[in-house]
């Protein structure tokens, strides 16, 4: 027997926690640290790739509601037609009710300019509504505020499936500079381009809704069930049409960035 202090049962203490500690190291790091095999290796990056385009899709897809103004350029959109529409059924008077639509957007400007946001969407609310106060004030007849609106949503469903047609889908070009890629989609990212072309043809099938429902009505010359009707069907669509994008582009290929030339030579020292 030793006569060191512990001893053996010191050494066995020893070799216990040894085989202890392995039991720890198994039971939470899988056990001794193994190179992995090739096919693991490419398993791994495979998963990788893949996690990191849908992350990448996925941030393109939410720049769907940027690019049309997010709610808040709903909200500038529809607005204007509900105060329209109130206001004359109040005063029975076009000139109030225009005046009363033009000067809401005109607060959308001044509150939009005063937090420093783009005032893109509430400008182009003051043109339209603009014209058709002016529109409706010569004629005297309220259903001509909506004659822009309805002009604009058919033009605006005409001009989608033409550019799908002719192979310049206006969501690519529109959603391009804001992800970045420009239009690298049209030659370099083919299912990109797929997806954008398929998401053109939903916004003038979708937005195309709306003029089918509405231009009927305009030459009834029911102000009322128009100008409700107007209101109803101003956010719907739209929301419809951006969810469809949305998923569209959640499934299409991540955005190429576009690399840009620069041709400018180093400044003379």
């Amino acid at each position: 027997m030793s006569n060191q202090p512990g001893g053996e049962a010191a050494r066995i203490d020893l070799d216990a926690a040894d085989v202890a500690a392995d039991t720890i190291v198994q039971a939470v790091g899988g056990g001794a640290a193994r190179p992995l095999s090739q096919a693991e290796q490419d398993a791994a990056d495979a998963a990788d790739e893949a996690a990191r385009k849908a992350a990448a899709s996925k941030e393109a897809a939410d720049t769907v509601l940027q690019a049309f103004g997010g709610v808040r350029g709903m909200i500038d959109m529809t607005l204007p037609g509900l105060v329209f529409i109130v206001t004359y059924n109040i005063t029975h008077q076009v000139s109030a009710a225009g005046w009363a639509a033009l000067a809401l957007c005109a607060v959308f400007v001044v509150v939009r300019l005063a937090r420093r946001e783009t005032v893109q969407h509430a400008f182009s609310g003051v043109f339209g509504v603009g014209l058709g106060v002016w529109i409706s004030m010569k004629s005297g007849r309220a259903e001509d505020f909506y004659l822009p609106g309805l002009l604009w949503n058919v033009g605006y469903c005409v001009a989608m499936a033409i550019s799908a047609l002719v192979r310049w889908p206006l969501i690519g070009l529109m959603l391009g500079p804001i992800t970045g890629e420009m239009f690298t989609w049209r030659k370099e990212n083919p299912g990109r381009f797929a997806a954008y072309t398929k998401a053109t043809w939903a916004w003038a099938v979708i937005m195309g809704i709306k003029p089918v429902i509405l231009f009927p009505l305009y030459f009834t010359h029911n102000v009322n069930l128009l100008g409700w009707l107007k209101v109803a069907l101003g956010i719907p669509p739209l929301l419809l049409a951006m969810y469809v994008t949305w998923q569209i582009l959640l499934k299409a290929p991540p955005p190429i960035k576009a690399q840009l030339d620069d041709d400018e030579e180093p400044a003379a020292k």
